[in-house]
């Protein structure tokens, strides 16, 4: 087993307090409070709605004008040298976040930031890969991966990073069936705290806890099966339609090319 796996990792307790955010001349969030300690939680709305601007101020990508972040006891804005072993993100586009060429080294990469030397690391990324029937992945070049595998080498370098909050920004999308198993059962076994932000809402419908967002706002938050039966709803009563066309027409707008 590696260092950076062989801990026990408690639940993160995440708060935000009156969090004010502004993206140039648009209000993001205005007055934001929340606590998350729940081990599973979904995040829910409709694009734009917030979910992936407060994944960005969870890792510290983004920072607010007011207010403060804080998660597991660290705040975001001020310890930013302590974010890599606490809250670990997986984009939405892998390759907005792949650095190496290889498997190996893009796996190796989350151990290096943990003081392992680039040689342990790369040993250590090979039997983490062969421990999931990946062996013959290591020595491959990303640039040779499908959009699909791309992205499960992002959650398998997070995953060996070992971070207290784990944030995956539409996990699935790009996922075949056997993809869509094989990080499920990997979400399932983890130690870590994860929010799942996603459009698919069966991905999180059995989650003790689902946070709908709605225009910078905590509109719905709950058991994951009464706040996705809310936005279900709601998309049908504003769409007009059944909601079975309803989210027909919405998995098809986020599956186009260049969909947000």
């Amino acid at each position: 087993m590696t260092p950076s796996l062989a801990h026990t990792v408690s639940v993160a307790d995440i708060r935000l307090s009156d969090v004010h955010l502004k993206r140039g001349a648009q209000t993001v969030f205005q007055g934001l409070n929340l606590q998350v300690t729940e081990r599973r939680i979904g995040l829910i709305g409709d694009n734009g709605a917030g979910k992936t601007s407060l994944f960005r101020l969870l890792c510290g990508l983004e920072h607010a004008y007011q207010g403060s972040v804080q998660v597991a006891g660290c705040d975001v804005q001020r310890q930013r040298e302590q974010l890599p072993g606490v809250v670990g993100l997986m984009f939405q586009n892998p390759d907005d976040q792949i650095i190496f060429p290889t498997v190996e080294e893009e796996l190796g990469l989350s151990l290096q930031y943990r003081g392992v030397s680039r040689k342990a690391a790369i040993v250590q990324a090979r039997d983490f890969l062969a421990a999931r029937g990946l062996a013959d992945w290591a020595p491959r070049a990303v640039s040779g991966l499908s959009q699909g595998q791309r992205q499960q080498v992002c959650f398998l370098a997070m995953l060996m990073a070992a971070p207290q909050v784990m944030l995956l920004d539409e996990p699935f999308a790009s996922l075949d069936l056997p993809g869509q198993a094989r990080l499920s059962r990997e979400l399932d076994a983890a130690p870590a705290q994860v929010i799942i932000s996603t459009h698919v809402l069966d991905h999180v419908r059995h989650f003790e806890r689902v946070l709908w967002l709605d225009h910078g706002q905590v509109r719905g938050d709950g058991p994951g099966a009464d706040v996705c039966a809310a936005y279900e709803a709601d998309v049908q009563a504003r769409m007009g339609q059944p909601l079975d066309a309803a989210a027909a027409t919405a998995d098809a707008a986020h599956t186009r090319p260049g969909a947000q």
